[in-house]
């Protein structure tokens, strides 16, 4: 379960709330402004990109919700969306004497106590946390993720803030009543306070690497393995794992392997993760997908992962190649519902004929043409017509069918999902 930001961390202060507070409004304030001179006729673009600067001007914690709105798809407009997605999660290092109190007070003792060797420069630096290399007393090399200093008692205070904004604005405005901010504000703190708690992300690493070994043949895809004796929750130690990016073409075409077929395994994986053991990786991007020194692929970095009940997985396992295969939009509407939508219900044929208008044209073309995850979005999009609030995780799965789909386009340009064979049986079983 996960721990609110408020438990892991000390709560800030009223004084500090309020200062903090003003300082956001003010930003705010003046972006709005401009983007009200300066956007009118652009389709919202202008304004998208206010919310950009603000953003990246208010520093971690709306950094990182402007990533959560990059990345969820069909829930928030595209032009902003699109905007967002420029925003990068890197910020300047910590100085290496505040990490060292940091390893400190969470390790027993400094780094180069503990480790046999402990670089100062960090590997990666990010609004939470920065990642250093190290070697263990064996000699054994591993990368070690050190969170920055008081950073709960920031997130704390601007998660505050945004309750009140959302808190506002479902009040206010009927767009911002339909977007759900409250439930956007929520699922962003509960995904914040697991990223926070490292232990939470070194069982999530765990949990995958052991559904791994439990079905199926995945020799070829590993997780690194924690270091739990060197593991807090501010500071997780774990395997180092040397390799090529998932997108980095130039070298990969080097190697001479077969790549559509590694590409395969790491599909089949998270499938079987996400349908078969309802627990999988959510946020595969290029950044946290390698393939090591052996060809194997390798997921990285658990902060955020998806949970599947039976039901969901049942209804996704039916649901999507009933409606590629066969056109059922009823059962498609029906199924928005069958997943746990939460809203006012809707009129079922009225829903089937708008699942219909969106998705008609786009499952009437080949196989081969088709994206799964473009399809999940559109769902995501005709239920916010009716002000339903999908499941979080249907928005996480869309996604990374999404970043799959274009890793095939460019490690195999001629293999495709729906029409694979061993994936299409996979994702039919016991249908």
């Amino acid at each position: 379960m996960a721990t609110s930001l408020a438990d892991a961390d000390r709560r800030p202060s009223a004084t500090a709330t309020a200062r903090r507070g003003a300082a956001t409004a003010a930003v705010l304030a003046r972006h709005s402004l401009r983007a009200a001179r300066s956007g009118r006729g652009d389709g919202g673009a202008g304004a998208a990109r206010e919310a950009r600067e603000a953003f990246a001007r208010l520093g971690p914690t709306y950094v990182k919700l402007a990533q959560l709105i990059a990345s969820s798809p069909g829930l928030f407009p595209e032009v902003l969306a699109e905007e967002l997605r420029s925003l990068l999660d890197r910020v300047p290092p910590v100085p290496y004497p505040e990490v060292r109190r940091v390893v400190a007070a969470e390790l027993g003792d400094e780094p180069e106590a503990v480790f046999g060797r402990f670089d100062p420069n960090p590997l990666a630096s990010a609004s939470i946390a920065q990642v250093h290399a190290a070697e263990l007393r064996s000699g054994e090399e591993v990368v070690v993720k050190v969170q920055r200093p008081g950073i709960r008692t920031r997130l704390a205070a601007d998660l505050r803030i945004l309750r009140r904004i959302a808190w506002v604005l479902e009040r206010t405005s009927a767009r911002g009543r339909i977007a759900n901010p409250a439930a956007v504000v929520d699922d962003f703190a509960t995904t914040l306070a697991d990223e926070l708690n490292f232990v939470v992300e070194a069982r999530s690493m765990d949990t995958f690497a052991s559904n791994l070994r439990s079905f199926g043949s995945n020799d070829g895809v590993r997780v690194p393995t924690v270091v739990w004796e060197l593991t807090t929750p501010r500071v997780l130690t774990m395997e180092r794992i040397h390799g090529y990016k998932v997108d980095d073409l130039a070298r990969l075409g080097e190697t001479g392997w077969d790549l559509p077929g590694v590409l395969k395994r790491g599909v089949m994986a998270w499938m079987e993760a996400a349908l078969e053991h309802g627990f999988f990786h959510g946020d595969a991007h290029a950044g946290n997908l390698m393939l090591d020194h052996e060809g194997r692929v390798v997921f990285l970095d658990f902060g955020i992962v998806g949970r599947l009940d039976e039901r969901t997985r049942g209804v996704l396992r039916r649901g999507l190649p009933a409606l590629v295969v066969d056109g059922d939009f009823m059962a498609v509407a029906r199924a928005i519902y069958e997943m746990g939508a939460v809203g006012k219900p809707a009129d079922l044929e009225q829903s089937a004929r708008d699942v219909a208008e969106v998705l008609a044209p786009i499952v009437g073309r080949p196989l081969s043409e088709i994206s799964y995850g473009q399809v999940l979005i559109d769902i995501v999009r005709v239920g916010t017509r009716y002000e339903i609030r999908l499941p979080r995780e249907l928005v996480l799965v869309a996604k990374q069918l999404l970043y799959f789909e274009r890793y095939a386009k460019l490690m195999a340009p001629g293999w495709n999902l729906l029409e694979d064979p061993d994936l299409v049986a996979f994702v039919l079983r016991d249908s």
